[in-house]
């Protein structure tokens, strides 16, 4: 049986969430979904993309990962598509207007990289997949004994800025970036503080959004 935990959450939102937006699913139900969003995350249960942007449905297009990797441009391989696959159809038939790599703190697959933990079982699915870092490993330089807690989270950051540059490598959205109908962004989340860094395009630096909402300026002529 299905847990019942999962009943009581349905029920829940058969007659809050879903009563009080009914008639958007019945409208995302008649002409499909368009988001506008693509959001590229972690399957750590603690980082909802839906929850931290408190999206309404049909608003994001959601892909979720082990550390929220985006594997190079790859067509002729065998492996570690399915990431490749969602990119495919929300940029080709979905024409996303923008990609966002969510990072976020603590992540246990990059700490598995990071501290070299033996695997899980002997397939090492985890394993081969978090290789694919090893370059932002290299671009961090040598470890600095001590310096474990840090290391990881500089690596967790650059993990973001690798899977952009991998984005990068898929001809469709290098192509549409260029043109101006597509913009990739970073994104970094603390899970104990609920603080969202995003990152600057021109510095390359992830400055902390603001938690109070812009203040819109209206200008005023004297006459």
């Amino acid at each position: 049986m299905i847990p019942d935990r999962l009943v009581e959450g349905y029920r829940d939102f058969l007659q809050g969430r879903f009563m009080d937006e009914r008639a958007r699913y019945a409208d995302l139900a008649e002409t499909g979904q368009s988001p506008e969003i693509m959001v590229i995350g972690c399957v750590d249960s603690r980082v909802s993309p839906e929850v931290i942007f408190n999206a309404a449905p049909g608003e994001l297009l959601v892909v979720r990962n082990v550390a929220n990797l985006v594997p190079a441009y790859e067509p002729h391989g065998d492996t570690q598509h399915g990431t490749s696959a969602a990119l495919e159809f929300g940029v080709q038939a979905l024409k996303v207007k923008h990609i966002v790599v969510l990072g976020h703190a603590r992540c246990g697959g990059i700490r598995a990289f990071a501290d070299e933990s033996s695997p899980l079982s002997p397939g090492d699915f985890i394993g081969r997949w978090m290789s694919q870092i090893a370059p932002a490993a290299e671009s961090l330089g040598p470890r600095v004994p001590g310096d474990e807690d840090s290391y990881r989270t500089r690596l967790e950051f650059a993990s973001v800025e690798l899977s952009l540059r991998n984005l990068m490598t898929f001809p469709c959205v290098r192509l549409l970036v260029e043109r101006g109908r597509l913009a990739l962004h970073g994104a970094y989340f603390g899970i104990a503080s609920g603080r969202l860094h995003v990152r600057d395009p021109e510095t390359g630096q992830f400055e902390p959004v603001s938690r109070a909402p812009a203040v819109r300026r209206t200008l005023v002529h004297c006459v």
